[in-house]
């Protein structure tokens, strides 16, 4: 079994111990990323710009596993408020329309009151 830590150096990774994405074999696995600019340390207080932010994050650390959006199989979508979900929706569809992974969304008090939206995915190398 192979396995690899992929890291952005995120002081947060840091602080809990944790790897932005665990690759094994094929799969990689992407820790919940959120909508912080990691370039700038800023996060918006607009659930639409969070959640643009948080797919970006997620794609750059599906390119360091060598992977890539079109490969995500599975998606979790975690909300600070549930009513915010249906804000995201053009968003995710922008750029999971014609992938459409497996989805669960779920609504759940996030550690920071800034952070509005959660995304982790699973992705199989193609």
């Amino acid at each position: 079994m192979d396995k690899q830590l992929i890291s952005t150096g995120s002081i947060f990774e840091k602080e809990v111990a944790y790897s932005r994405a665990v690759v094994v074999d094929k799969t990689v696995y992407v820790s919940g990323c959120t909508g912080y600019d990691y370039a700038t340390a800023i996060i918006s207080d607009d659930i639409v710009e969070q959640t643009e932010q948080t797919f970006k994050n997620i794609e750059f650390a599906l390119q360091q596993a060598g992977s890539s959006l079109k490969d995500v199989v599975r998606v979790h979508y975690i909300l600070a408020d549930a009513n915010d979900f249906e804000k995201c929706h053009p968003t995710i569809r922008k750029y999971f329309e014609d992938i459409r992974p497996a989805c669960t969304a779920f609504c759940a008090k996030l550690i920071n009151e800034k952070i509005k939206i959660e995304i982790e995915v699973t992705a199989i190398k193609s």
